[in-house]
């Protein structure tokens, strides 16, 4: 089946009558034990569930089948992004070394760097746009940490090449897909060892849930995210694996509108007159924009500007009426943010402003853009 099909039968109940169409919610903490049975506390084993925190439920159960069919992989599903990437983080052995991009997101950074301050690991931060420049600092790494489209520059790396080369130094390689999604780029297929999503984000796609998602090849590294899952308590609850389930149903259609009007807006952002510079790779001009095209489907539907310094950039934001002023992203809505504003982002231009585009239609957003940036001129 392609990617788009995935999307709608993945997870779903058996076909016989009178199943229900869709998987319902399971709000349950404990299962009823098999008489004799052991209790696998970390997460692991083929026996029958029992308890929640570690088996996870029946819907959940069908949110992992159905991402890891789309990444190639066996998914474990998480409470939250960041509670996927601290189990990730977690396969790096204790006094290991991590390298982090200069652009990626705030809250990975910021987790790094309190390993990094209690002593778990050393990190160090490298430029993944330059795969050449990384040789020296690959040497004893044990954990590249990737994300391309980046956060919130949009920088486009070589990922068969940064694959290869910490490979080859013996290091394993983590890629937050969660801009790219699934649908536009599956790092697994080129090479990655674990790939993490914010299922918060497009994923989910309504900006109502928390939920995050690590996908893996190797059943040795599945097993352990598995068990630091169960030992974190990091499990999602029902509700939130419904909804996820949910909306991953209509992620195709909506990715497919979010960016075709995303790359308009970057085309007409290009050209206005108050605007220095357009962050997004479906330009021709983006310095990623070839390989952007050689590893990924599509460019996404997340873009970022820069306006001449802060205050025109926070007048943009007070201004805009139709697209919220919002931290977060893919969501139907659409949202806008000034990242250096932000502890931990002081590589990101002041004026600068991510924008994730939503499902409105692309003439009232462009009406309502140029309206923000007219006024703050």
């Amino acid at each position: 089946m392609r990617p788009e099909t995935v999307l709608v039968e993945g997870g779903r109940p058996r076909r016989d009558a009178g199943e229900p169409m869709n998987l319902p919610v399971f709000l349950v903490s404990n299962f009823h034990s098999e008489k004799g049975g052991r209790l696998e506390l970390d997460g692991s084993g083929d026996g029958p569930r029992r308890y929640s925190r570690v088996h996870g439920t029946p819907t959940s159960a069908a949110f992992e089948d159905t991402l890891g069919a789309l990444e190639g992989g066996s998914a474990v599903a998480f409470s939250s992004g960041m509670a996927a990437a601290a189990a990730v983080l977690e396969l790096v052995p204790v006094g290991g070394r991590v390298l982090l991009p200069q652009d990626c997101y705030m809250g990975v950074r910021h987790l790094l760097e309190n390993g990094h301050n209690i002593g778990r690991w050393s990190l160090e931060t490298v430029d993944i746009t330059r795969p050449r420049s990384l040789t020296g600092s690959l040497g004893g790494a044990d954990l590249l940490w990737i994300e391309t489209p980046s956060n919130p520059l949009l920088e486009i790396c070589d990922l068969p090449a940064l694959v290869d080369a910490a490979h080859a130094a013996g290091a394993l390689v983590a890629v937050d897909n969660t801009f790219a999604t699934p649908l536009l780029q599956q790092p697994l297929s080129l090479g990655a060892d674990v790939v993490v999503h914010s299922a918060t984000k497009f994923i989910g796609g309504h900006s109502d849930l928390l939920m995050g998602v690590a996908v893996t090849s190797n059943s040795t590294r599945h097993e352990a995210l598995l068990e630091r899952r169960a030992l974190a308590g990091a499990t999602p609850g029902g509700l939130e694996c419904f909804l996820a389930l949910r909306g991953i149903r209509t992620m195709g259609v909506r990715l497919a509108a979010t960016q075709a009007s995303a790359a308009e807006l970057a085309r007409r952002l290009a050209d206005h007159p108050a605007v220095t510079r357009v962050h997004y790779p479906g330009l021709p001009g983006h310095p990623g924009h070839e390989r952007a095209r050689a590893q990924m489907s599509g460019f996404g539907a997340v873009l970022s500007f820069e306006l001449s310094d802060a205050a025109a950039a926070d007048a943009v934001c007070d201004a805009v009426q139709i697209i919220a002023f919002a931290t977060s992203l893919g969501g139907v809505e659409s949202t806008i943010e000034r990242r250096a504003k932000h502890p931990g982002q002081e590589h990101v231009p002041a004026g600068l402003l991510r924008l994730s585009v939503g499902c409105e239609h692309v003439e009232d957003l462009w009406h309502d853009l140029n309206q923000a940036i007219s006024q703050g001129r």
